[in-house]
């Protein structure tokens, strides 16, 4: 055996799901395709979160790089992925973007602040009444890494600069999501 097929560590995943059949099921694919180990599950079946999604923590073996793959590829099936090993997104940050949200690739703009590494979108509200072509606005509320909000609140101004959309900075911050 390589010494990275001995490093197998022990990890624990927090995940939030749709309240719908067949999640928890399609939850796990990404762990069993990636080489996880499953250890345990704990299924908070009978507490909702704010957003009426389910907490699950689900233990795993793997090695690391297998370990930032299933991660990866939890995210890819758009799991939301509220803790990951020891990586654990405990400030909450609610911003707003507003301007031509819709005709600047409301996607893309989604997809820059997911990239910023130290953060996840954990509840997006758009607001579009004239139409999609006129100006929109969308609440983000984000999950951030500890001591990592101004780092977010950074990425999100320059997304803002270059797509000419205007920010309103956090309305509440700190606290645990």
């Amino acid at each position: 055996m390589s010494d990275s097929q001995t490093d197998i560590r022990a990890y624990t995943l927090r995940l939030e799901l749709v309240d719908e059949p067949g999640e928890l099921l399609r939850s796990l694919k990404p762990i069993a395709e990636h080489g996880g180990n499953l250890l345990s599950i704990f299924h908070e079946r009978g507490n909702v979160t704010p957003r009426g999604h389910i907490p699950v923590e689900v233990d795993i073996e793997a090695t690391p790089d297998r370990f930032e793959t299933i991660v990866d590829g939890l995210r890819d099936a758009g799991i939301n992925v509220i803790q990951a090993g020891t990586e654990r997104y405990s400030e909450g940050l609610t911003v707003i973007l507003s301007g031509h949200l819709i005709d600047t690739d409301l996607s893309d703009t989604l997809s820059q602040i997911q990239e910023t590494k130290s953060a996840t979108v954990t509840d997006i509200s758009l607001s579009a009444p004239e139409g999609a072509s006129d100006i929109s606005s969308a609440r983000f509320q984000l999950a951030a890494e500890s001591g990592s909000t101004e780092q977010v609140l950074d990425s999100i101004r320059d997304i803002a600069d270059e797509k000419d959309l205007r920010l309103v900075e956090p309305l509440s911050m700190g606290g645990t999501v």
